[in-house]
């Protein structure tokens, strides 16, 4: 055997010339991302381009010469002419699993949506993560096609289908760090949405005090610059800028999400109604996008479909088609945590709640997580449950509760 010494890619001085304050290019990312996805990158090199475009960030014209890298160096899917939807969200918030319910509502009233989703980089669970615990989610693009083809929709992994590959290997770095900027999340979605086959995505972009985006000035900037990066890759993009002063459900972690949206498809009386009404205002939207329902008449055919059963149908069949799993059973070890006060809750923080759910071992774990016992509004008192921790170890169940123990904070009172 012979070995010699590999020299560092000649692409990494694009890095360093970012790193130095410059700008990158088209011919510069193209560069770059070959080398990424060719494994030419060590760890250390992939983080100097992820921190390089974190801090000192990327203009509009580099994000859009990022995203046209991203698309070119993948895969790419067609389900012909459309229109094909998709929807994303930017995240930050946790337990906001609409996708799963969303999809469904499109299928039955024939929209073709082939769902590519992401698994948890900053967060308890990811779409795919939730999924993945329902039906398998690690399909071939041949599979995806034949599933669209039998059910008219499939919520896939895109890690598995190739596209944007670049993406997925920079996400490994920026899971660890917890970095997720806004110029590398707007060019990872919309890279992947072109790449999926999509020709209308609706953005959903949560804004309060703990969430990603905390202002409506940063929603608005945020929304507009998905627009614009959408319009100069030939994609049509609407965005929704929503309401998040907490979590969305019940659950927050594989499988606590995904009973949620089996108790809102199957019209569980005691489903979360912030989740239902969430995904009906998305799908209502995306319908009346894509011409599947007049103006103003989207929420209405999203209402009737989840209520008819006919949404619960379509995710059965997408299930069946994609391969069903057997639910993870429920994880070994639990406790509650009390209410600090006697009040009306007014917030729960986002950040603080999904960084317990990860201490209980979520999404490595599926079963471990945290189950909402209170939430927004309602009235409590001292002493009284508000959260329920799921863990599959007695040390990440006292890690989680150690948590909790230093950040009172994490739920706020008043009116």
């Amino acid at each position: 055997v012979g070995a010699t010494l590999s020299p560092a890619p000649r692409s990494v001085d694009h890095v360093r010339d970012k790193l130095r304050g410059g700008r990158l290019d088209r011919r510069a990312f193209d560069a770059i991302l070959a080398d990424v996805v060719r494994r030419r990158y060590s760890r250390v090199e992939l983080a100097m381009f992820v921190l390089s475009c974190a801090l000192r960030t990327l203009d509009e014209a580099e994000i859009i010469d990022f995203t046209q890298a991203m698309i070119g160096v993948g895969r790419r899917l067609d389900f012909g002419p459309g229109p094909v939807a998709d929807k994303h969200c930017v995240g930050g918030v946790p337990g906001n699993r609409t996708t799963m319910i969303v999809v469904p509502i499109l299928a039955a009233l024939g929209v073709t949506m082939p769902k590519t989703s992401s698994r948890a980089i900053t967060s308890p669970a990811g779409t795919a993560d939730t999924m993945g615990v329902l039906a398998e989610v690690e399909l071939a693009p041949d599979a995806l096609h034949r599933i669209v083809r039998e059910a008219g929709a499939g919520i896939a992994w895109g890690g598995a289908l190739e596209l944007a590959p670049a993406d997925d290997i920079l996400i490994t770095v920026e899971r660890p760090m917890e970095i997720d900027t806004e110029p590398q999340m707007v060019a990872s979605i919309l890279a992947k949405k072109k790449t999926a086959g999509a020709t209308h995505v609706l953005i959903d972009i949560p804004m309060g005090p703990s969430a990603k985006v905390r202002s409506a000035e940063a929603a608005e900037r945020l929304a507009g610059l998905f627009r614009r990066v959408g319009a100069a890759i030939d994609l049509r993009v609407e965005t929704l800028v929503t309401e998040a002063r907490g979590p969305i459900g019940c659950g927050i972690g594989p499988r606590l999400e995904a009973l949620d949206v089996l108790a809102v498809l199957r019209r569980d009386p005691a489903a979360p109604r912030d989740l239902r009404e969430k995904a009906l205002y998305l799908a209502a939207r995306l319908l009346e996008m894509v011409g599947a329902a007049t103006q103003s008449c989207g929420y209405r055919a999203a209402q009737e479909a989840l209520d008819s059963g006919a949404a619960a149908k379509a995710f059965d069949r997408i299930v069946t088609a994609q391969g069903a799993r057997q639910l993870p059973p429920e994880a070994a070890h639990r406790d509650t945590i009390p209410a600090r006060a006697d009040g009306r809750i007014r917030a729960i923080d986002c950040w603080e709640v999904a960084r317990l759910a990860k201490r209980a071992g979520a999404p490595a774990n599926p079963a471990a997580g945290v189950r909402l016992l209170r939430t927004i509004g309602d009235v409590v008192e001292r002493g009284e449950p508000l959260f329920e921790i799921f863990a599959q170890s007695a040390g990440q169940l006292a890690s989680a509760l150690a948590y909790a123990g230093e950040h009172p904070s994490m739920v706020s009172y008043g009116f």
